[in-house]
């Protein structure tokens, strides 16, 4: 049962959980990626394994947590294990069918910035960084992003690429010499875009009710393609909502503040 009544937020954050498949083993980003794979966890994935960079494995945090490092996630986690393990073994094993990444600029390959914004000896902004993201876009069977859209975030060039995506398009990625598959969808606040199964330029595929193309397209930074068969996203159901809610509100109430999820 859809309910009528939800943000753009809401919305972005159930489309990418939706996307996520129980028992797949997830490498999971701070911010909206945790969101959205903890409410796939709580909702029609159970059995999903959520790993964070700190080396929890299996874990299952009541709130969304701080940082990498919050105590809730080993606390609540099946095991943990040391970071190099978590890199050598796990990620560059081959063991991590999708990484989940967040990110503050991505171009048309889905190349991703996290590192500044502006010219990297005087940025106009220094960024968190790239923390285990690059290893994640190399490695991971494939990667999802999220992000809100808009056209200082959807760029026609990065400021920085700190992640690499398909790179310059084509089969770059391929003759770079990464494992995984690369960026395979990245979910916004607007819609949801697909690389091209040759070109690797990421096109929009789906809207979100409510959501038009016009916006889509001021909302980027390039010359946004739209797919002919555009299709629109169904919208959040009821338990969908009550569960997305009740986890923002357990955080807020665990940290005093509903930011951590933004």
């Amino acid at each position: 049962m859809a309910d009528a009544t939800y943000s753009a937020d809401e919305m972005m954050t159930i489309a990418a959980a939706r996307l996520l498949r129980n028992r797949m083993v997830c490498f999971v980003g701070i911010g909206l990626p945790s969101a959205a794979a903890n409410l796939a966890r709580l909702t029609h994935a159970p059995d999903i394994v959520l790993i964070y960079e700190s080396g929890t494995i299996g874990t299952k945090p009541s709130v969304l947590p701080l940082s990498i490092g919050d105590g809730e996630l080993s606390a609540t986690a099946d095991t943990v294990v040391s970071v190099p393990e978590m890199f050598r073994y796990w990620l560059q094993g081959g063991r991590i069918n999708v990484g989940f990444l967040g990110a503050a600029q991505i171009d048309r390959f889905a190349n991703i910035n996290t590192t500044v914004i502006g010219p990297y000896g005087k940025p106009k902004v220094r960024l968190p960084g790239a923390g285990g993201a690059p290893e994640i876009a190399a490695s991971a069977g494939e990667v999802f992003i999220v992000l809100r859209q808009s056209a200082r975030a959807f760029v026609e060039k990065l400021d920085f690429i700190t992640s690499a995506g398909h790179l310059d398009g084509g089969d770059a990625r391929k003759r770079a010499g990464f494992p995984g598959k690369g960026p395979t969808v990245v979910i916004t606040d607007l819609g949801v875009l697909r690389p091209h199964p040759e070109t690797k330029e990421f096109e929009l595929v789906a809207l979100h009710q409510g959501a038009t193309r016009e916006q889509a397209i001021a909302a980027t930074g390039w010359k946004l393609k739209v797919a002919d068969a555009l299709e629109t996203t169904p919208p959040p159901t009821k338990d969908e909502l009550e569960v997305l809610r009740a986890l923002h509100a357990r955080t807020a109430r665990a940290h005093g503040s509903s930011t951590v999820a933004a």
